[in-house]
């Protein structure tokens, strides 16, 4: 009952916000911006990298892709958000290079960062919190509304005699006096750090410490502060020929410190950004919120998510067609028994079956107030110019006698190996053949 207010707060928080060659494997900006086609009930979700880029080189077929996306003027003939995991800069950064590098329009309002939906969780705005990662982590995190922002440099320079692993690090001479901060309530990790000794120890001592490193470590206290985790790409894709660590590997570094420290399991108050349920949901509502500014009045009924990372962006987008089947499911069944309609959508945990006691943030969206905006599925298309490639490994056919979990599953701990899950709707080459099939999906022309 909880987790339901919060979404529901959330989503109101969230409209008000916005209102100021393929292979087939499976047959199952501003306000005054117009698409300069009749809408056509569809939307595309682009992820980024390893989609349209690698590192800061685009892949060429990026450039072609949304050179037939947008017309003469530049305007875009469908509903475009760019979904990304990565979360280490404000979305006017990462529209203005998209728009550098695709060489097409791109505003922040179709950027989707991993911690976006953070917005969300209002409940923790004005509590202290410690937070974790790169770039201008403090900025990103009074942007998202926190107000009470402790990065890892600064609770270092408070408590000096804490990070010792670079001896280069450690204090000369004499020894520092403590500063002492303000009691920390709750962890984000927004994604991997530079220094990852650094952060590792420091975030275990705030957890150990009730948020006071001050005091003594403590593991009898359990659960421990609330700890909020975005993006858990165990992999991505850069310039690199194979892939490099992402924040999921920093993830698996964490737990298992805390565990062998402990014995206990590091509990997450919520894991966000791709494949968690609200990311999706978060991810409808920008594309129907442009769709609504565009003055589309044909409802978004299908969304086509474009990724090359089979654990993030196909499980994550198969987890929200299932969350979507579910609920029109249950919602017909109510009906045929004679009720009103207004049934609670499922939560991520209804469908995944994740471990995590918090779900994973699959914090179960009303279907009462918008049952009938919910789309009727979103489809999942690899391609391959990133994580998964074609010579590496073919996707087999029938995943539940050849998918193994060594094999292919790279997911969080707390969403469990589900092969039906990885298995995409579609899987084309590179992400202009994607736009290609869905134009051809829908019967429009792309030209």
């Amino acid at each position: 009952m909880q987790r339901l207010k919060l979404w529901k707060g959330g989503w109101q928080l969230l409209k008000s916000t916005f209102e100021r060659g393929s292979v087939q494997v499976n047959t199952s900006a501003p306000s005054s911006r117009a698409y300069s086609q009749a809408p056509s009930g569809f939307g595309l979700l682009f992820d980024i990298d390893g989609v349209l880029v690698r590192g800061r080189t685009p892949i060429p077929a990026a450039k072609q892709c949304f050179k037939k996306l947008v017309d003469h003027n530049g305007k875009y003939k469908v509903p475009v958000v760019f979904v990304t995991n990565a979360g280490n800069c404000m979305r006017q950064t990462k529209a203005e290079h998209l728009s550098e590098l695709l060489e097409a329009e791109v505003t922040p309002d179709q950027v989707m960062l991993s911690h976006s939906p953070l917005r969300m969780f209002s409940q923790f705005h004005k509590k202290c919190v410690l937070v974790s990662g790169q770039g201008p982590v403090e900025e990103v995190a009074h942007n998202l509304g926190f107000e009470d922002v402790v990065t890892i440099e600064m609770l270092r320079e408070a408590y000096p005699l804490l990070d010792v692993v670079d001896h280069d690090r450690r204090p000369k001479d004499k020894i520092p006096p403590t500063k002492g901060l303000r009691k920390i309530d709750a962890v984000i990790l927004f994604g991997e750090p530079v220094r990852w000794e650094t952060n590792l120890q420091l975030i275990v001592d705030v957890l150990l410490t009730s948020g006071s490193p001050d005091n003594n470590w403590d593991s009898v206290q359990y659960p421990h502060l609330p700890v909020l985790a975005c993006n858990m790409d165990l992999l991505w894709m850069a310039e690199a020929k194979n892939p490099r660590f992402g924040h999921g590997m920093f993830l698996v570094c964490l737990e298992n410190l805390y565990k062998k420290v402990t014995g206990h399991d590091l509990k997450y108050e919520a894991l966000i950004g791709k494949p968690s349920v609200v990311t999706y949901n978060y991810a409808e509502l920008l594309i129907k919120q442009q769709a609504e500014k565009l003055g589309w009045t044909t409802p978004v009924k299908r969304l086509y998510a474009i990724g090359d990372n089979p654990m993030a962006d196909i499980y994550g987008a198969n987890l929200y067609n299932r969350y979507l089947q579910t609920a029109h499911r249950t919602k017909v069944q109510l009906k045929a028994k004679g009720g009103t309609g207004a049934v609670e959508a499922p939560s991520e945990s209804a469908v995944s079956h994740t471990s995590s006691s918090s779900s994973s943030s699959g914090l179960g969206r009303s279907a009462g107030d918008a049952e009938d905006e919910l789309p009727d599925g979103c489809s999942s298309i690899l391609v391959c110019t990133g994580v998964y490639s074609k010579e590496q490994e073919e996707l087999p056919s029938d995943p539940s006698e050849t998918v193994t979990e060594q094999r292919i599953f790279h997911g969080h701990r707390d969403f469990r190996f589900d092969p039906n899950l990885l298995q995409p709707s579609f899987v084309v080459d590179d992400v202009k053949e994607a736009v290609e099939l869905v134009f051809q999906q829908e019967g429009w022309p792309l030209e």
